[in-house]
């Protein structure tokens, strides 16, 4: 069973709580966190790129010159790919890039990330994520104490309107709470910052 380091908010040890086993000690599964991680970033393209083809560009309705006669090749019209001002083959269109994965496959995928994070000793938890004000400063004097250094995923038990609004200006620095946690989140952050009230939490849904 995977243990873990419990600090307060200045950076000091004052524990040690067991992660279970079910969700932080499994074998990772690097297959079902390439697929999770993809359609993660397959949901989130907008697919609003567009161009325009042959038919849509204006003009061109007129033949530019006469079939035979001319040495050249014949020519319809002068909105072709091959002309300039022509329009784009196979042009792209608005489309929705986001499809699904069941179920079973995301749950493995986030276990096993969890897993890895474990495994790296890249979980840090905390007996008390709480901010008395909006301080940003303060906040990043708190990652630096927990060693939480670069990109870090801060995970509490529910909103915190404090957190959420002190670590939204530090870059690489994501909030998020205990039931809305997903692969790409974990995968993406060096530490996973977890308050150890939302332990159970996390060990209960994702069990």
């Amino acid at each position: 069973m995977p243990a873990s380091k419990v600090y307060n908010m200045a950076g000091e040890v004052i524990g040690e709580v067991m992660l279970s086993d079910t969700v932080f000690g499994i074998d990772p599964n690097t297959l079902a966190i390439h697929a999770a991680v993809k359609n993660h970033l397959a949901n989130m393209r907008q697919g609003t790129q567009s161009a325009k083809t042959r038919a849509e560009v204006s003009g061109g309705g007129v033949k530019p010159y006469r079939q035979k006669g001319t040495g050249r090749a014949r020519q319809g019209s002068t909105r072709t790919p091959h002309y300039t001002h022509g329009g784009v083959a196979f042009a792209p269109k608005p489309r929705d890039y986001s499809y699904t994965l069941n179920k079973k496959l995301k749950r493995i995928a986030l276990k096993s990330a969890l897993s890895l994070k474990a495994a790296e000793d890249s979980i840090i938890v905390v007996d008390n994520i709480e901010m008395q004000e909006i301080k940003t400063k303060d906040f990043q004097k708190f990652l630096d104490a927990v060693g939480a250094t670069g990109k870090a995923l801060i995970v509490t038990p529910e909103v915190n309107n404090n957190v959420i609004l002190s670590a939204r200006n530090l870059p690489g620095v994501k909030t998020t709470f205990a039931s809305l946690l997903n692969t790409y989140d974990i995968m993406d952050a060096r530490a996973f910052v977890v308050d150890k009230a939302a332990l159970p939490m996390i060990e209960e849904v994702y069990a």
